[in-house]
């Protein structure tokens, strides 16, 4: 039987107490792992993870997102020629019709300024055709050349392919020009006017995207608003190349071959040269063979009252058949353009739209479709097996007045030199807001996020497209609207690129919650210890400091 050993045989279990040098040497330990963190971790982690953010002008984007910095003006030259009138009668004529045309004006961000052009008093054919070149060579909107005639009232005519209107007007009607009301002053004034209404619309249109109220003071815009936001909606976005792609399909095996080459050199080329100074086109061609129809969509049905094959309207959007037919929806930088020309089976011609008759319609924002119907005499002729370059010369017209219509080309007046002008005053206005808008953009988002980086080359951007954006703005005010287009272009892209840095768009998709969970996992096993062994040391110090203050009392 065992005994209890006496108190004093009980031995102490208590640890010795920690020498001065060891709790020195864990006191400089601690310190040494601190030290280091504070001032080689935190500078290294601090230079190595922070982002370099330029200086932006962000006071000056957002005016200019605004509408604050620049108030866009189209003021467009009209010449006017008088050759067989007095010098100052045709000063008079000038300073009534000008009167005219300002109390017709009800947008005042449009505005026509007549210009009497350089003539002697002469009545000489030779003489007045010079004067019509080299007036038609400047940068005149409209050359108007006044020619009496003995006629009743006065009569005008638009040239096709010249910005130049010629107006037909009886002598006796000149005696009364120094009054707005005057008959000959009321129809010149008039004239001008509707050239260029459907312009006002559309640049009250495209100002009335970003700024209501310039839309609003033109009232009317109203009356031709439906057209001019059917038109735009329809058009595709500018750029400062388009790919033009002509495609010839058909269900059997001919035609195999078309004269494609000198169609488009001799039908389309001449247009494509006038847009030179808007855009810039590139053009492939590819035959397929055996193209069908998609197995979705609805055939054609035959008609026998008409004795045709017709698609209803409702199924042309389906009519191309995008998952076989090999229409490449971008070639290169700039948009394509598809141009498709459909000849038919022999036994499912003439194929033409029910509704309409039509043989041809636009796809928005895509391209255009034409049908060309072979001639046939029985059912079993097949196709020509080759389209020579005078068949192809009614598909190639169809293409240049869908091409127009894709480009946003408005549809009067009926001067074709007169719509591409249109065309680049709207052109340069588009690009004067949207890039704008881009800047506006681009402020807002680094103001929202101040993570994301800001390198040296997006300041560049900024500071070159807003050089631009007042390059264009002032030369627009000035008239020169060929150069404005041209500066614009450049602000438009040099906006595009700096938004789009590729260096900012990936940090935008990089919260400051995902930091967080990055750096936990790694920093809490290490930061936890020694934050608890800081506390300690921290504990220690007090309770020692205490101890000695007791020993002191």
């Amino acid at each position: 039987m065992g005994t209890t050993p006496p108190d004093s045989a009980v031995v102490s279990q208590a640890l010795p107490p920690e020498k001065p040098e060891a709790i020195r040497t864990r006191t400089k330990v601690i310190l040494a792992f601190w030290a280091v963190i504070l001032f080689f971790g935190l500078p290294m982690w601090w230079k190595t993870t922070s982002v370099y953010r330029a200086s932006l002008p962000l006071d000056e984007m957002m005016s200019w997102a605004e509408g604050k910095a620049c108030k866009p003006e189209f003021p467009l030259e009209i010449v006017l020629r008088t050759p067989s009138v007095s010098m100052a009668e045709a000063q008079s004529l000038l300073r009534t019709t000008q009167h005219a045309l300002d109390d017709l004006n009800e947008f005042p961000v449009h505005h026509l300024r007549l210009k009497l052009a350089n003539h002697t008093e002469t009545r000489e054919n030779n003489k007045i055709d010079i004067d019509i070149e080299l007036e038609d060579k400047s940068d005149a909107a409209l050359v108007v050349n006044l020619i009496p005639s003995e006629i009743a009232t006065p009569t005008s005519q638009l040239h096709s392919y010249s910005p130049r209107m010629d107006i037909w007007y009886p002598p006796s009607q000149l005696s009364s020009v120094t009054s707005t009301t005057s008959p000959l002053i009321t129809f010149i004034a008039g004239e001008i006017q509707k050239i260029f209404n459907e312009e006002k619309a559309t640049i009250a249109y495209i100002l009335g995207q970003s700024n209501s109220a310039l839309a609003s003071s033109f009232p009317g815009a109203g009356q031709l608003a439906e057209l001019v936001s059917k038109r735009v909606g329809g058009s595709l976005k500018y750029a400062e190349t388009y790919h033009l792609s002509f495609s010839l399909f058909t269900p059997g095996s001919q035609p195999s071959s078309w004269e494609i080459e000198d169609a488009i050199q001799e039908y389309m080329v001449p247009l494509l040269d006038a847009f030179s100074s808007i855009s810039n086109f590139s053009i492939d061609t590819q035959v397929q063979l055996y193209a069908s129809f998609s197995p979705t969509s609805p055939h054609p049905e035959y008609d026998e009252a008409s004795q045709q094959w017709t698609l209803k309207e409702e199924d042309l959007s389906s009519f191309i058949n995008a998952a076989e037919w090999p229409l490449s929806p971008s070639i290169g930088s700039g948009p394509t353009i598809n141009f498709v020309l459909y000849v038919p089976a022999a036994t499912q011609s003439p194929l033409v739209v029910k509704e309409s008759l039509a043989t041809s319609w636009i796809v928005p924002q895509w391209g255009g479709v034409a049908i060309v119907n072979p001639s046939v005499t029985a059912v079993d002729v097949i196709n020509p097996p080759h389209l020579a370059k005078e068949s192809l010369k009614p598909a190639l017209l169809t293409f240049s007045h869908q091409l127009l219509t894709l480009l946003g080309t408005p549809a009067t007046p009926s001067s074709l030199p007169l719509r591409l002008q249109t065309s680049i005053r709207t052109r340069a206005a588009t690009l004067l807001l949207s890039a704008s808008s881009t800047m506006g953009s681009l402020a807002r988002l680094t103001q929202s996020l101040s993570s994301i980086p800001i390198p040296l080359n997006v300041a560049s951007s900024v500071l070159t497209t807003l050089t631009h954006l007042s390059s264009t703005c002032q030369l627009l005010r000035e008239g020169k609207f060929a150069a404005a287009l041209a500066s614009a272009r450049i602000a438009e892209k040099e906006a595009e690129k700096s938004f789009f840095e590729k260096s900012m768009v990936g940090q935008m998709y990089f919260p400051d919650e995902h930091k967080i969970a990055v750096y936990l996992p790694l920093l809490g096993p290490i930061g936890v210890p020694l934050l608890m062994g800081l506390l300690r040391e921290v504990k220690n110090l007090v309770v020692e400091f205490k101890r000695r203050r007791a020993s002191k009392t």
